[in-house]
């Protein structure tokens, strides 16, 4: 044992003097008020160092110190070695001040470190007690919101990132959200973290921890000055107290305290007014644009499939797509809309797609004219139009469609009848009869069914004509039936998705929005929650069933990204059904 103890060792020390040696200098904060102090720590890390030589400290006066520690570890086989020089200084003026080098010897070799710069501000206040907790915790934790652009576009993604700043001096042990910030303004959406790794960061000059609490994505569906809602958190702090305990290990207090993110300012910009084609429906970002045809040569009744597909970045949710147009001869169909986008910190991407279905009734060769697509590009300023080729459609079976050249109208070719001498050779010239004897109708099964129907059906009768008449009066019930059947009918498509979390946030929610469009005629750009309040508020809806509407949209947000059974997903389904089921009564 103290064989392969003695060969550790020696590993491990030759490891460590292979390292190249370097004296490294690091302050606890750059920026500080005059009449504040900060740390500074010198750090070697190879062994054999000697005759450590601190700097000039001009323009600044040491308050403590130098205290030194040693260190080394030998992790997967990697060996580590730091030794420190720690002095605890105050600025003795205003201005941006250097840390020279410091210095130390390693094998008859003087190693430097490199100059630090710190800025001095004005005085400060501090804190009778600067041992007090809850001073400690907001000195050492910053809760901050992080936007990306502060002026985009109408339609334009941005997103707003959380983050949380903790310290080395503290420790955190329970973080929960109280107020969730507000985005009255924006079409929003949560993007999903995976998990929260610690990261390493600066703020305000200084080393610090953080996490990514929360991320969204924005975009602005209106002009002027849009203030985003600060997030609330509270938080269990574990803060040193200043004493020690007998072992000489720092003894700490666990605090609970309130912070709150700054508030945010979103100044969007009207899209430009120069060069915006008459067929621009809202659309920003970067798109492709296809018209395609499932089958081109078909036969009379036999259907086929246009599909008309926008694809790229951008705000794919709130946009129309054009309509395709067809000749007459061609039956279309409502399309059918398709959606594949997801969400991440650059934006929306993916797909949305209109498919139509036609059915040709005559025979002939037919054009479906080409369709336009306008957007505008935020980052190059400028409006973009796509067009799709002329398609064409061959029915080479069917009834002949005949076109008189005398004028436009179009009419089928009426045939005369042909006689054939044997038009009539179907008619049956000869007959047989029957005796009847034993076929005696009166006092027969059938004759006393026929005798005593009419004396059940009546009264029978009369109880349907009572219920459906009572059932025409029931004008409060009447309306419950058919609301409830028109929550159905929107929901229908989220209640496939039971089960499968994701699919049926986004199928509850299309459903709700497209719920408003279709009752209140409020086009896809306008709906936002703000939004929705002041239109149902218009409209005299009672302010329960506003909020009660509300809460469905901003469960189906968090929803997303949380653990959720299929048993909360059933009861929020019944939730949105009843929302509808109440809006429409009251509608």
């Amino acid at each position: 044992m103290k064989f392969y103890i003695s060969i550790l060792i020696t590993l491990l020390t030759v490891s460590v003097f292979a390292q190249e040696a370097k004296l490294t200098a690091k302050v606890s904060k750059n920026k500080l008020g005059v009449n504040q102090r900060l740390r500074i720590e010198f750090s070697i890390n190879k062994q054999g160092g000697d005759h450590f030589s601190p700097p000039n400290f001009t323009n600044f006066k040491v308050v403590g110190g130098p205290s030194q520690s040693i260190s080394q570890s030998l992790i997967n086989g990697k060996a580590s070695f730091n030794q420190s020089y720690t002095y605890i200084i105050q600025p003795k003026r205003k201005g941006e001040l250097t840390i020279g080098a410091a210095s130390i010897e390693i094998a008859g070799k003087t190693i430097k470190s490199e100059p630090v710069k710190v800025i001095a501000l004005d005085a400060v206040e501090l804190p009778k007690n600067p041992n007090d907790p809850n001073y400690i915790a907001q000195q050492n934790i910053h809760l901050v919101a992080e936007v990306s652009k502060s002026s985009p576009y109408v339609g334009e993604g941005i997103y707003v990132e959380y983050r949380l700043y903790v310290s080395e001096n503290i420790s955190v042990y329970d973080t929960s959200v109280t107020e969730p910030p507000q985005y009255n303004g924006f079409w929003n959406q949560d993007i999903k973290i995976n998990g929260f790794p610690v990261k390493m960061g600066k703020y305000n000059g200084e080393d610090y921890r953080y996490i990514v609490l929360q991320k969204a994505l924005l975009i602005p569906t209106k002009t002027g000055k849009l203030e985003i809602d600060p997030m609330k958190m509270d938080i269990v702090i574990g803060v040193p107290t200043g004493r020690a305990d007998f072992f000489g290990n720092v003894i700490t207090r666990n605090i609970r305290k309130e912070f709150a993110s700054p508030k945010k300012i979103i100044q969007p910009k009207r899209l430009p007014l120069e060069g915006k084609p008459e067929n621009f429906t809202g659309a920003v970002g970067d798109f492709n644009f296809a018209v395609t045809l499932s089958k081109d040569i078909l036969k009379s009744n036999e259907s086929s499939q246009i599909k008309l597909s926008v694809t790229g970045k951008g705000n794919l949710k709130l946009f129309e797509l054009p309509e395709v147009t067809t000749p007459t001869e061609l039956e279309k169909y409502q399309p059918e809309r398709k959606e594949k986008v997801r969400v991440t910190s650059s934006g929306i991407s993916g797909s949305v797609t209109d498919t139509y279905t036609v059915v040709p009734q005559y025979k002939g060769k037919y054009k479906i004219p080409n369709v336009n697509f306008s957007y505008f590009n935020p980052k190059e300023k400028k409006y973009y139009t796509l067009s799709s080729e002329d398609l064409y459609v061959d029915v080479i079976e069917g009834k002949e469609l005949i076109t008189n050249t005398e004028n436009t109208n179009t009419e089928i070719q009426k045939q005369t009848v042909k006689l054939t001498g044997k038009n009539f050779r179907y008619i049956q010239t000869k007959s047989t009869f029957e005796s009847l004897e034993n076929k005696d109708f009166f006092k027969s099964a059938l004759f006393y069914i026929l005798l005593f129907l009419p004396l059940i059906a009546i009264p029978i009768g009369v109880i349907l004509a009572k219920r459906s008449e009572a059932r025409s009066n029931d004008i409060v019930g009447n309306k419950l039936r058919k609301a409830e059947k028109l929550a159905k009918k929107y929901l229908s498509e989220a209640k496939k998705q039971l089960g499968n979390k994701e699919a049926f946030y986004e199928a509850l929610e299309r459903a709700l929005h497209n719920y408003l469009k279709a009752k209140l005629g409020i086009e896809t750009a306008d709906i936002s929650k703000e939004k929705i309040t002041q239109i149902l508020q218009s409209k005299n809806i009672d302010d329960t069933s506003i909020q009660q509407f509300i809460d469905v949209l901003k469960s189906s947000d968090f929803a997303r990204y949380t653990p959720i059974t299929s048993t909360e997903m059933e009861a929020e389904f019944e939730r949105a059904k009843q929302v509808i089921v109440q809006l429409d009564k009251q509608l």
